[in-house]
């Protein structure tokens, strides 16, 4: 695993040490692992949803139903 040296603000530090004394993470490594691993899933959304609507733009309205949309957004998200 690849080890890193980064620099927080204070109340990004005191909310990291917060979540582990809570016992939610074991350390801060698991958070900022767990934040950037949400971050990614994120992204992936954003990228489907903005290539959808790029499409959209192109070609003019979609056929698919706001059911269907929603539900390909979810798979996308469940991975």
């Amino acid at each position: 695993m690849a080890r890193q040296s980064i620099s927080l603000t204070e109340p990004n530090d005191e909310w990291l040490k917060d979540q582990v004394e809570n016992k939610e993470y074991s350390s801060k490594s698991e958070l900022v692992n767990d934040l950037i691993r949400q971050a990614r899933k994120q992204q992936v959304q954003i990228n489907w949803i903005s290539a959808k609507l790029e499409n959209a733009e192109n070609r003019g309205f979609s056929n698919d139903t706001k059911e269907q949309i929603l539900a390909q957004s979810k798979s996308l998200l469940n991975g």
